[in-house]
């Protein structure tokens, strides 16, 4: 196994630009875009592989690992109290708990949303530098 095989790498379709994306997250910053969707992957894998060269060089730690990574199925999201009070009432309203109320609108917000993912654009190719 590569070390790159770690990284969860993923090329989507952005509207907004009108192009394949592919992204690395946890370990690189922008993305590669093109019109074909094979060809945004394999140059994504080069990137990787680049960004891992530039970790290795510069002695620092890689980022941990994307690929294949478990989900506990839980989180703490701090809202505010504000926020916490309206969506509480608003639970309440529709006769759910609060976490099933949250867990619904994140729900229909992502099913609504899922299509208008922002993605982040890099220009050329050249070499990847890290932000210090």
């Amino acid at each position: 196994m590569k070390t790159s095989d770690q990284y969860l790498k993923i090329v989507e379709w952005s509207e907004e630009d009108q192009c394949y994306v592919g992204t690395c997250p946890g370990l690189m910053l922008g993305g590669i875009h093109g019109d074909d969707e094979t060809q945004v992957y394999r140059e994504l894998c080069q990137a990787v592989e680049e960004w891992i060269e530039i970790y290795e060089q510069d002695g620092d730690p890689l980022p941990a690992a994307t690929a294949a990574r478990e989900y506990s199925g839980k989180f703490v999201v701090r809202v505010g109290k504000d926020l916490h009070k309206v969506l509480a009432i608003d639970a309440m309203r529709h006769g759910e708990s609060l976490n099933a109320h949250c867990l619904h609108l994140l729900r229909e917000n992502r099913t609504h949303d899922g299509e208008n993912k922002r993605v982040h654009r890099i220009s050329g190719k050249a070499r990847p530098s890290r932000k210090r």
